[in-house]
C-alpha cells in the first residue's frame, strides 16, 4: 500500500486466539474451583455475554470491574447454576491470572509479522487490561515484533475514540496518513481507524461492508 510506514494491530481475535485461550483457562479454573458445568454449555452462554460486556465498557457504560463480575454473574444465572458472589469473585480474579498462560495465536501470526516487519514499523492498540495485555505479549512472544503498545488504560479512552488513535500515533511517532489499523471488530477497530483518519483492514466476514477485509492472516502479504 503506497505512503504506509506503520501497521497498527489489534491483540485479541485478530492476532491473540481468545476464545480458545478463553476456552482453556475456563477449564483449567472450573477444575480448580471445583464448579460442576459443561464447559460447552457454559461457553456457548458465557461468549454473547462477553461481548455484550466488553460493548458495554468500551462505551464507558461499565467499568473494570463490573464487567469481570457481571458477565460472570448473568452466565451462572442464565444456567441457573447456584453460586456465591464469592465464588464468582474468585473465579473472576482466576480467569485474569491464567488468561495469559495461555497462548494459541491465529495461523500464520509469525510467518505474517515475520514478513511485515522488514518494510514497516508495528505496533498494537488494544482496549485489553494493560498487565493482562503485556503478559498476553510476553509469554506468546509477539512483544519483540511491535516498536509500541498501546492499551485503553495508556490512552485514558478505548477504541473507537480518536483519542486512542492520536495517543498511539503519537507514541509511534508517525501520522495517521502513513498509518493502516488491522482489526477484528468493525465499530472499534475499523470505524474508529477511519475516523482518525487512518486506512483500515478488515480481520472477519462481513459480505455488507465494502472495505477491505481478509479471513486468515497470510492475505496480508497479498495487501501489504
Amino acid at each position: 500500500m503506497k505512503g504506509i510506514t506503520d501497521i497498527f494491530f489489534d491483540l485479541d481475535h485478530t492476532l491473540w486466539d481468545f476464545d480458545k485461550n478463553s476456552e482453556l483457562t475456563f477449564e483449567t479454573i472450573f477444575d480448580k474451583h471445583k464448579i460442576d458445568l459443561p464447559l460447552k454449555d457454559f461457553l456457548d452462554v458465557y461468549l454473547p455475554i462477553n461481548k455484550k460486556y466488553w460493548k458495554l465498557f468500551r462505551e464507558g457504560k461499565i467499568e473494570q470491574q463490573n464487567l469481570r463480575f457481571q458477565r460472570l454473574s448473568e452466565v451462572f444465572e442464565v444456567l441457573k447454576y447456584q453460586t456465591s458472589d464469592q465464588m464468582i469473585n474468585d473465579l473472576s480474579q482466576a480467569y485474569i491470572d491464567y488468561l495469559p498462560n495461555h497462548n494459541y495465536l491465529f495461523p500464520n501470526t509469525f510467518d505474517v509479522l515475520n514478513y511485515l516487519q522488514n518494510n514497516y514499523k508495528l505496533h498494537i492498540i488494544t482496549n485489553g487490561f494493560y498487565n493482562v495485555q503485556h503478559k498476553k505479549l510476553g509469554n506468546s512472544k509477539l512483544t519483540p515484533y511491535f516498536k509500541t503498545i498501546t492499551t485503553s488504560e495508556d490512552a485514558g479512552v478505548k477504541k473507537p475514540n480518536k483519542i486512542i488513535f492520536e495517543y498511539a500515533l503519537d507514541l509511534a511517532k508517525t501520522k495517521n496518513t502513513n498509518s493502516i489499523m488491522i482489526g477484528d471488530n468493525l465499530e472499534a477497530d475499523v470505524e474508529g481507524a477511519k475516523a482518525s483518519g487512518l486506512e483500515a483492514i478488515f480481520f472477519g466476514k462481513e459480505p455488507t461492508y465494502e472495505g477491505l477485509q481478509i479471513q486468515n492472516l497470510n492475505e496480508l502479504k497479498k495487501l501489504l
